[in-house]
């Protein structure tokens, strides 16, 4: 039975960016070798708008990444976002649940009991995306990814191989108290919360950072040392995968939606909006996934991109913990977002 009193989902609450200013940089060594590094997935992405199942990757590499932090002392990070459940305040018809009481902190939640494989759609305008509901009333966090205005939130059960029918809907007006909220908080890609392994970690990493693009550098740091691309896991991954950002931690091991997963919750959790991005990556057209963070203070250097702030800057754990060369970080042109959470 479910129980609907006031269950977690994940992750503390409140934002604000530090004014410090800083420079991160970043050196890593160029893989001598033709690089066929991280395809995450299919050629290309499912049209239920979710991210590509992860399948076939290749092995990248290994490369010396290094990085210098900004200055030492602790970076000040804010009490972690929460994402939770209000099943009390959620809309239902008795089988399924809809939570939208948290639109303005830029996510909603769902839940459903059902014998069948259930997908939970999120439509806004031209946007649409579908994400795999647990059919055991286990309720999940989604977010509102397209900023303010209207949502369309439908669950549905599969009726014949790939055909869903709508079993209820509900429909959300957000108006986010800022664009990052979204991006602080865990969700069903990004799924952690104070007691995950990753987060404490983290918490370590931020009481030397000094500063948020310390921490940034530090974390960085932290996954290109710490884990290596799983081959056979990506060989073997089947439809529906979620990761999880802590498994990936305690195993070191992953494909690039674990790092991407990984990276987010360890800088959310310490106040650092981070996106978790599926897209394309050129000359080769690689499905895969990496993250965006956001700050104020300014400039990062990754081979040969450099982004200065305040914007929203690009980080790929995966082809730098892989060595990649200019030709895939480039001067990101060649990195095409297709799906954010």
């Amino acid at each position: 039975m479910l129980n609907f009193s006031e269950k977690r989902i994940r992750g503390p609450a409140g934002w604000k960016p530090s004014a410090a200013g800083a420079a991160l940089r970043l050196a890593a060594a160029a893989a001598a070798a033709a690089l066929l590094l991280a395809a995450c997935g299919e050629a290309d992405p499912p049209p239920s708008g979710g991210p590509a199942e992860p399948a076939g990757e290749s092995a990248a590499p290994s490369a010396q990444v290094e990085l210098t932090p900004v200055k030492a002392g602790a970076y000040d990070a804010p009490p972690m976002a929460q994402a939770e459940f209000h099943g009390a305040e959620a809309a239902t018809n008795g089988s399924a649940w809809i939570d939208t009481s948290a639109a303005a902190e830029g996510y909603v939640a769902a839940a459903v009991l059902s014998e069948k494989r259930v997908k939970f759609q999120v439509v806004k305008g031209d946007m649409t995306c579908n994400y795999d509901l647990a059919s055991d009333g286990e309720p999940r966090i989604f977010p509102l990814n397209g900023g303010d205005g209207e949502y369309l939130l439908r669950i549905m059960e599969n009726v014949a191989e790939n055909r869903y029918a709508e079993v209820f809907s509900a429909v959300c007006e957000a108006e986010l108290k800022d664009e990052f909220q979204p991006f602080i908080r865990p969700n069903v890609y990004v799924d952690y919360d104070s007691g995950s392994a990753c987060v404490k970690k983290s918490a370590e990493l931020a009481r030397e950072a000094g500063d948020q693009i310390g921490l940034v550098s530090a974390v960085y740091d932290y996954i290109c040392g710490s884990v290596v691309y799983d081959a056979q896991k990506a060989e073997g991954v089947t439809k529906g995968y979620l990761p999880d950002p802590d498994a990936t931690f305690k195993s070191g091991e992953g494909i690039c939606f674990d790092y991407a997963s990984l990276a987010a919750a360890m800088l959310r959790s310490q106040g650092i909006p981070t996106k978790l991005i599926c897209g394309y990556v050129s000359p080769d057209g690689l499905y895969h996934a990496w993250n965006m963070f956001y700050t104020d203070e300014t400039g990062w250097v990754t081979v040969e991109y450099k982004v200065s702030g305040p914007s929203w800057n690009r980080l790929d754990l995966t082809f730098s913990a892989g060595g990649a060369d200019a030709q895939f970080v480039g001067d990101g042109d060649n990195y095409s977002d297709v799906y954010v959470y």
